[in-house]
């Protein structure tokens, strides 16, 4: 799948708060905790629980989000496919960065043991 401009636009402007629901009902369908969640979501970004909570509340966008966090050194060791991308592949630093927001939280729910997910 190749990345366009109107694709990247869209994740920016999304509002992190309306998508983190959709995190906690994906891992908690698969048996996982909110507590891991946020131990995942800490791992990438540096926001702890207070943090995420802040950001939620104040409704920033993927943007804004990503602008605040302190991306684990790490980070670009998350390989693989999401949403029909190769995250490897993906230009645009922001999509990248969501991408591996969405990569972390689906190994979580996949089962994939939390050692494993904080490379």
């Amino acid at each position: 799948m190749k990345e366009n401009e109107k694709h990247n636009e869209r994740i920016a402007k999304m509002i992190f708060a309306s998508v983190y629901p959709h995190y906690v009902a994906k891992v908690e369908s698969k048996g996982r905790t909110v507590a891991e969640l946020h131990q995942v979501i800490e791992w990438l970004t540096g926001f702890d629980e207070k943090k995420l909570q802040e950001l939620i509340d104040e409704k920033v966008t993927f943007e804004t989000f990503f602008d605040r966090a302190k991306l684990h050194p790490n980070a670009g060791l998350i390989k693989g496919t999401i949403c029909g991308y190769k995250i490897e592949e993906i230009e645009n630093p922001l999509t990248k960065k969501a991408r591996y927001l969405d990569k972390v939280i689906d190994e979580l729910a996949k089962g994939k043991k939390i050692e494993k997910i904080l490379r």
